[in-house]
């Protein structure tokens, strides 16, 4: 048995896994919401110690299996791993956006197994692109290849990025920090923007304006300097979550400055997809995930993505020809850490 885990900064999900070389759907699987727990451990400790539901001994007097009610299989755990939303340094994570620290060598003292590995959780999304089944992704630009280095862009809470470096026999997916490079206008108005972002950051990164923060301060923008916000809509902002308030208003086409939001947001994540795919050569492929995403596909099919995208000069053509993915599995960064546990399962 393995244990997988992908924490967020908001959402952790934890799994259990009889994953032996091949995957295979989690035996048990739980979200939990980090702000009910004061640590990860406490989180574990619910988990693998759920508490016990109240059971008609008619119904399990003959059933061999009735002293698993707790939901947990009677199997020792081999191996786990964590993807964790922050930089990972000697098996040891302060998350970025979470006031806990977690350690890989504790962890394996605290659950009695030999290893417990730490990932970057873009890093673990990287590793999950290596098990997703073809239905889990969607194909945006170019035409699918079999091989070659692939990269991974990922605009959520923050920006992740990573790259799948491809040997010719395998693949190593690396992590990176990739999101907090300086974000690099390619417009007018995106050069407007970065003055207006400039105005309060001195260092404006590309997170800083490819995240769910980042498309509301894109709305921001766009209300401050073209005067365009409907009364009815910003009614609607202080009661909701903005980022997803405005990701579906431009879905529907209405009010405009949505519509214009999500242009421009559309149209920097191309650039920075073709940015990233030209430094690591990406033969192979953009994947691109995340939570935004996968709720913006048909925007992502528009030629906005596909001209930012492409738009790089004498190179136009060797990015027009490689293929954009969208994984529409949220459970990628789980299916990694899964993959990553089995892998250690194995070696032990």
């Amino acid at each position: 048995m393995i244990l997988a885990g992908d924490i967020g900064g908001t959402k952790t999900y934890l799994a259990l896994y009889q994953w032996k070389q091949d995957r295979v759907d989690s035996v048990r699987e739980e979200k939990f919401y980090n702000a009910d727990f004061e640590s990860f451990e406490e989180i574990l400790s619910e988990f693998l110690n759920p508490p016990e539901e109240p059971i008609d001994s008619d119904e399990f007097e003959d059933d061999p299996d009735s002293e698993q009610a707790s939901g947990l299989p009677d199997e020792p755990i081999e191996a786990a791993c964590f993807g964790v939303a922050g930089p990972i340094t000697d098996n040891r994570c302060r998350a970025t956006n979470l006031p806990w620290v977690i350690d890989g060598n504790a962890l394996a003292s605290h659950l009695r197994i030999p290893k417990v590995q730490l990932l970057n959780d873009v890093e673990a999304m990287a590793h999950g692109i290596l098990v997703l089944r073809p239905d889990e992704t969607e194909l945006v630009n170019g035409q699918a290849t079999p091989t070659g280095t692939k990269v991974l862009i990922a605009p959520g809470t923050g920006l992740g990025e990573s790259i799948l470096y491809w040997d010719g026999d395998r693949y190593h997916p690396m992590a990176s920090e990739g999101g907090h490079a300086s974000f690099a206008p390619t417009s007018d108005l995106e050069i407007d923007l970065l003055r207006y972002i400039r105005t309060n950051f001195l260092h404006v990164s590309v997170e800083r304006v490819l995240s769910g923060e980042g498309l509301y301060l894109i709305y921001q923008f766009l209300r401050d300097t073209k005067k365009n916000e409907p009364t009815w809509f910003a009614e609607q902002l202080p009661t909701g979550n903005p980022p997803a308030l405005i990701s579906e208003a431009a879905l529907k086409g209405k009010p405009e400055i949505c519509v214009q939001a999500m242009e421009l947001f559309v149209a920097i994540l191309g650039s920075e997809a073709g940015n990233l795919a030209l430094k690591a050569l990406s033969r192979g492929g953009i994947y691109l995930g995340g939570g935004i995403v996968p709720r913006i596909v048909p925007l992502l099919k528009d030629k906005r993505f596909t001209q930012s995208f492409i738009a790089k000069g004498r190179f136009k053509r060797l990015l027009e020809a490689l293929p954009v993915h969208v994984i529409l599995n949220d459970q990628a960064g789980l299916l990694g850490s899964a993959s990553v546990a089995a892998q250690l399962a194995r070696a032990s």
